[in-house]
């Protein structure tokens, strides 16, 4: 059996510009097990749709316990690396962000995602900082994604928004992240400034009218991630057909779905 620190140093090594790791988030273990059937390197996990999954909202509505006992539900299920999306933190200050980070690597995870939103950028500094040193209390190499979020909520006058999504980068990096995650983009001018202004391997959220992976790769892009999107659309096909079945008594939106013997074959 691969050892977490092996994951964990395999994981790192996935990261490389110009060669997209591209993953397909997950939120439970069935679709964590469905990733890895196709013969994904890794899975991530989607706070989004793990929150979604679990009855509650994204963006800070999910406690901490069900948060990691979810995490490790996922790494279980699969074999390769497990990186886990914890939104903020899951906690008020960097001791507690680094509680969680403690918690997440004792669930098996070897990466996470943390993400700035609207507060200071200082707060994220601090953050990071906790999860650096839980991790390294934990001798396990974590992968710390740092998430910025300028681009994704508008932050600051447009012009402005690379400038400050570059210079909170170099303050997250100093702090002990591994990688950047810039969501919100796909212009490919900005995406290519982001590579040549960013000392670590740039990670984007892909999904309809984004550069696909080889033209992302081509802008050396280390990282695409589906995000939430992959149980948004999940979650469409089910009021879809939940609409249907309402509505006309009708069935034809499930066709199409992976055959019980095969999914359950999956999960056996």
């Amino acid at each position: 059996m691969t050892s977490q620190h092996d994951k964990a140093t395999r994981f790192h090594a996935l990261h490389v510009p110009g060669t997209p790791l591209a993953l397909a988030n997950a939120w439970d273990g069935a679709s964590a097990r469905i990733v890895a059937s196709t013969g994904a390197p890794a899975v991530a996990t989607t706070s989004a749709g793990v929150a979604w999954g679990l009855g509650a909202a994204d963006g800070g509505h999910l406690d901490r316990e069900r948060a990691v006992a979810l995490i490790r539900r996922v790494v279980d299920t699969v074999e390769v690396p497990v990186t886990a999306d914890i939104e903020d933190g899951f906690g008020a200050d960097a001791d507690a962000v680094a509680e969680t980070v403690t918690q997440v690597i004792a669930a098996g995870a070897v990466g996470v995602n943390i993400e700035d939103g609207p507060r200071d950028p200082a707060e994220l500094v601090s953050r990071i900082a906790g999860a650096r040193r839980a991790a390294d209390a934990a001798g396990v190499p974590l992968y710390i994604n740092a998430r910025i979020d300028v681009f994704l909520f508008q932050l600051g006058a447009e012009p402005d928004r690379l400038g400050e999504t570059l210079a909170r980068a170099k303050r997250y990096l100093a702090a002990g992240a591994s990688g950047i995650f810039v969501p919100g983009v796909a212009a490919p001018e900005t995406i290519s400034a982001l590579v040549q202004g960013i000392d670590a391997p740039l990670n984007v959220m892909v999904g309809p009218g984004a550069p696909t992976v080889a033209e992302l790769a081509g802008l050396g892009v280390a990282r695409a991630s589906l995000g939430a999107a992959v149980a948004e659309a999940a979650y469409g096909l089910v009021r879809r057909a939940a609409e249907e079945l309402a509505k006309s008594g009708t069935y034809t939106s499930v066709e199409g779905g992976l055959p019980y013997p095969e999914l359950n074959g999956l999960m056996g």
